[in-house]
């Protein structure tokens, strides 16, 4: 037994900041921002809006695309760095907001390459019988844990949630997955703060090498796009669409040079979502779906990065 993707869906909150609108709070430009990230814009969640809240509207939406009633939900993956609280997991509150209730529901921490790990546990999950169908989500607001001072990294970072609903299939749609981490290099891109005796200790905003960020990254994913290429015997010439985590355009493109991908077939929304962390994926996805560029039958090879550092890719077949 096997897994496949049967729906997806996505939220961004109301709220656009421009790159003109953050360059009035913060030392920047637009052409500065453009060139060095791609970026053009983020989506910045009200101030009542919690992750679960942007995981609940793209969950909608993904299970009306694949035909499921919120209540047969029987297992919610979750993916995110935001949580609502440090506990009870985001994923339960999500499933008490769906009206789902009795399956299984956790949150995945693995920051940037959380959805990638998230669908690698779902899939795993169905494929031995576990549970009857999935959610698997990724959702954050970076805006919360951003130094809005620093334009070294309040630039990249926006919110938002995607989703997508797996099923049992006999036919292989998740053909493989390769998850890896290395936490000698958690310095390089944190949130060192912690809450302590009641109090916040520690500095509570993301903290990032981007120099040493970029390099790494840029390795890794293009290891880890070969590992699923050769585990499945493929060549890059077979992937359809590469589809990897939206941190930075230059990072991106650098990856697919190393695959030997066509940037056109790059599958890439940072320049209206920015970097959402575990959501990238996930909103890439549904944006390439829903305008007809993924279609039945078509080869996706899905990379994540993140701090921790931790790192993966899942070969998708659509």
């Amino acid at each position: 037994m096997h897994s496949r993707i049967v729906g997806t869906g996505r939220y961004l909150p109301a709220t656009v900041m421009t790159n003109e609108a953050l360059a009035r709070r913060v030392d920047s430009s637009d052409e500065w921002i453009r060139t060095r990230t791609g970026i053009r814009q983020r989506h910045i969640a009200a101030d009542d809006e919690q992750t679960s809240d942007l995981a609940l509207a793209a969950s909608r939406q993904a299970l009306q695309s694949a035909g499921i009633a919120a209540a047969d939900v029987d297992l919610i993956v979750l993916a995110t760095t935001t949580p609502d609280a440090i506990f009870p997991s985001s994923a339960c509150t999500l499933q008490a907001k769906l009206g789902a209730h009795g399956g299984a529901a956790f949150d995945v921490q693995a920051v940037c390459s959380g959805f990638v790990y998230a669908l690698a546990i779902a899939d795993r999950m169905l494929a031995s019988g576990m549970a009857r169908n999935a959610l698997v989500v990724g959702a954050e607001i970076y805006s919360r844990i951003l130094d809005w001072s620093d334009r070294g990294t309040c630039v990249l970072f926006g919110d938002g949630a995607g989703a997508v609903v797996l099923v049992p299939s006999r036919e292989p749609g998740i053909l493989s997955a390769h998850l890896h981490a290395d936490g000698r290099y958690r310095d390089i891109l944190c949130v060192p703060g912690q809450v302590h005796n009641g109090k916040v200790t520690g500095r509570p905003f993301l903290h990032m090498d981007g120099p040493g960020v970029f390099k790494f990254a840029v390795r890794v994913l293009a290891e880890v796009g070969h590992e699923a290429l050769e585990a499945n015997r493929m060549h890059a010439e077979q992937v359809d669409w590469l589809v990897p985590h939206q941190a930075n355009l230059r990072i991106m493109n650098a990856t697919a040079h190393k695959l030997g991908i066509p940037e056109s077939r790059v599958v890439s929304t940072v320049d209206v979502h920015a970097n959402t962390s575990a959501a990238s994926i996930p909103l890439a996805i549904d944006v390439a779906v829903r305008d007809g560029r993924i279609r039945a039958g078509q080869h996706l090879l899905l990379l994540g990065v993140g701090g921790g550092f931790t790192w993966g890719s899942v070969l998708v077949r659509w």
